[in-house]
């Protein structure tokens, strides 16, 4: 190192490097990276000229939500809000990341690394950046595809759209957590929530509990060494996946129909005298809900289960015989382990599916039949309630709100029952 350049290393400060960097270019230029320091602070004042009147209206918009009704628009000041948000997130990623840079580089001169050339610092940047660029387009995708909704309803959820307050007659107004207050005070909203939200418990456990265990029966069942023809039977029972589940629902329905129904007509009538209201009746709907679901449901987990149990060792089950251990205890300390440690993520992605199954419930009946007292079908299921409350009832802001609570419910529960997975865990060796 020369005298001049070791000269200019020890005066060189990562402070003052890091201080000017908040202007986005000056940092840069004071560590001698001129063609650096030069872009940052011309990519940074093209952003603000750019986006200075877009910003201003979107912040503008997101704190009043409009303040000339018929003239502002709500809906589109709550979404350019949003949209703003997310541009100002990723300028102030890009601010982080010019202050970051330009102390980095002070430090190295400090330590008197010699400063890489411009061929060599594009390489260097692009070898580093490579794996960015690819997963950009991507990423972009998903903020404006799935992250700005989630925004829109989220911000929907803390104001007063519904049919009597709708822009841009109206103007919208934030009211807190009066939509969630609401949702568990007002009879009506409770009443509605309470049962919608139990129904949906017990429909997500029931039918996602019988499909597995039908799976898991009729797995080891056809793993069994005794049967033959066992790719014959598999093809078989694996032949209700292969059908749209669309059609199935709209065949069962049709089967379940009260009148003219296969169900009753040939089945029920001749052995009991007379038909069951499958579709006018609560209790009888959910149970006809429940048998369609485990019938579309236990094909791909029986195909799961198939294919890890034939990938168990027979040493473990010759090792047991000799031991003395009955069937019940090798499927309890042999098969069960293993077939869970296999599937165990994609059996929690099978109840959180069947949480928000939207199809089944509102292809077979449309959340029917109408229960007094409540503004929710008999067999709604907390998704098809928000659907109903947006398409027919144009409770927006409820309809948000309560969107909100089976985001966390689903996500609380995957994230406690992923945590707990062995599949998950370093030592969940067996």
């Amino acid at each position: 190192m020369s005298e001049q350049t070791k000269k200019h290393s020890n005066n060189h400060h990562v402070g003052l490097a890091t201080v000017l960097s908040f202007i986005p270019g000056l940092g840069q230029l004071y560590n001698r990276r001129f063609i650096k320091g030069s872009a940052f602070f011309i990519l940074f004042a093209a952003f603000f000229s750019v986006f200075y009147n877009f910003l201003n209206i979107g912040f503008w918009g997101l704190f009043t939500l409009g303040t000339i009704p018929r003239t502002d628009d709500s809906r589109v000041l709550l979404a350019q809000g949003m949209i703003s948000l997310i541009i100002m997130a990723i300028a102030l990623l890009f601010y982080y990341l010019n202050i970051m840079d330009a102390r980095k580089d002070a430090k190295r001169i400090k330590q008197g690394f010699k400063a890489l050339s411009v061929r060599e610092g594009f390489k260097h940047a692009y070898d580093k950046s490579f794996p960015y660029l690819l997963t950009a387009p991507g990423l972009f995708l998903l903020l404006f595809a799935v992250v700005f909704p989630l925004m829109y309803m989220v911000g929907l959820a803390f104001t007063n759209y519904n049919l009597y307050n709708a822009p841009p007659r109206n103007l919208l107004d934030w009211v807190g957590l009066q939509n969630f207050i609401n949702l568990v005070t007002v009879d009506i909203w409770r009443t509605t929530f309470f049962n919608v939200l139990s129904w949906t418990l017990i429909w997500t456990f029931v039918a996602t509990t019988l499909q597995i265990a039908l799976a898991l029966f009729l797995a080891v069942l056809i793993n069994d060494k005794r049967i033959r023809f066992k790719k014959f039977f598999r093809t078989m029972l694996i032949l209700p996946w292969a059908v749209p589940g669309f059609v199935t629902i709209l065949i069962f329905a049709a089967m379940f129909n009260d009148n003219f129904g296969a169900i009753n007509r040939d089945i029920i009538i001749p052995l009991f005298g007379s038909g069951i209201p499958w579709l006018t009746d609560p209790f009888w709907t959910k149970v006809a809900l429940i048998s369609i679901q485990v019938w579309l449901g236990f094909p791909f987990v029986f195909a799961l289960f198939s294919g890890v149990l034939t990938s168990i060792s027979s040493d473990w089950y010759e090792a047991a015989d000799i031991d003395g251990a009955s069937k019940t205890q090798k499927f309890r300390w042999i098969t069960l382990p293993h077939v869970l440690f296999a599937t165990a993520p994609l059996l929690i992605m099978q109840y959180a599916g069947n949480f928000n199954n939207f199809n089944i419930i509102y292809l077979f009946n449309q959340g029917g039949p109408p229960v007094r007292g409540q503004n929710a079908g008999g067999t709604d299921i907390l998704i098809s309630w928000v659907y109903g409350l947006t398409f027919d009832s144009n409770q927006y802001s409820m309809a948000a709100a309560i969107s909100i609570v089976i985001g966390l419910l689903v996500a609380g529960f995957a994230f406690f029952q992923f945590r707990r997975s062995r599949s998950f865990k370093e030592e969940g060796n067996i």
